[in-house]
């Protein structure tokens, strides 16, 4: 997949936050910029790929470095999804040197954190080598879910839910809750949101009860590989099927065999590490 094939980040999506996290590094001012580079001089940065990685994010950042100095230029060499070798330079940067260097931090930080979570998304998609959909989750950081379901998509794995409001999903403490699986799935279909009706079922006799309230989508969670597979042997032709918990990329291509529906991967936006991209300037024209 490259960067062509995914629909761009909205610009609302990224500028606000990038703003507050400009604010937030720049309580109290660049202190060393401002002593020691010249008012006015101009410079040009580059950023290296200084590891192997998938990229994801170079808007949020080219907004970082622009609402530093509104007049910079950049100059991507790759775009979102496009794979990068260890070395290679990613974009330019010429401005203000001084602005450059106050939204450094910010940018990379962006970029780092969203390439990290498309290398990962990269990966697990190679690992299912298409046998099933690999889906990212809920568990983000707080206030960038958008970003990071954006990086997600840019290493070619698919979003699940955005929000509560897009999808109705029962887990145990709704069935809890509601006294029984087949109790819940009722009211969510008395709800009447037209919604597909997902149960999580963290047994076999669960996965039972799920297939006869009726559910759409069975989460098959935390199961055993042998357990996972009769699940889905059950599901087969009553329900679709969604893996989760555990799920590595040691253990994806056994899981992927089984052939669910999804395989959902919380690591993907919760774990994934920071790729190592550096800002290295010079002066500019």
């Amino acid at each position: 997949m490259t960067g062509a094939a995914f629909a761009p980040l909205d610009p609302a999506d990224y500028r606000d936050v990038v703003r507050r996290a400009l604010e937030e590094d720049l309580d109290g001012g660049d202190v060393t910029s401002d002593a020691t580079v010249t008012p006015g001089q101009r410079g040009r940065g580059e950023l290296h790929a200084r590891q192997a990685c998938v990229l994801a994010g170079i808007e949020v950042a080219a907004e970082a470095f622009r609402q530093r100095d509104a007049e910079a230029v950049m100059r991507w060499r790759r775009r979102d999804g496009e794979p990068c070798a260890a070395g290679e330079v990613i974009a330019s940067v010429e401005g203000l040197a001084a602005a450059l260097l106050s939204a450094e931090r910010t940018a990379l930080n962006f970029l780092q954190r969203l390439s990290g979570i498309a290398t990962a998304a990269r990966r697990y998609v190679a690992a299912a080598d298409g046998r099933t959909t690999i889906l990212d989750t809920r568990k983000t950081t707080p206030t960038l879910r958008a970003l990071e379901k954006y990086a997600v998509r840019a290493g070619g794995a698919a979003n699940h839910r955005y929000g509560l409001g897009d999808g109705l999903l029962i887990k145990d403490n709704h069935v809890r809750l509601a006294g029984s699986i087949r109790e819940a799935v009722s009211r969510a279909r008395a709800a009447g949101r037209g919604m597909p009706v997902e149960v999580e079922a963290q047994s076999l006799a669960e996965v039972d009860e799920a297939l006869d309230a009726g559910a759409d989508v069975v989460l098959i969670d935390n199961l055993s590989d042998e357990q996972t597979g009769e699940a889905i042997a059950r599901c087969r032709g009553r329900a679709r099927t969604e893996v989760s918990g555990g799920v590595t990329l040691g253990r994806l291509p056994a899981l992927a065999a089984l052939a669910p529906t999804y395989v959902s991967v919380g690591a993907l936006t919760h774990s994934a590490p920071a790729v190592d991209i550096s800002f290295e300037m010079a002066p500019g024209p």
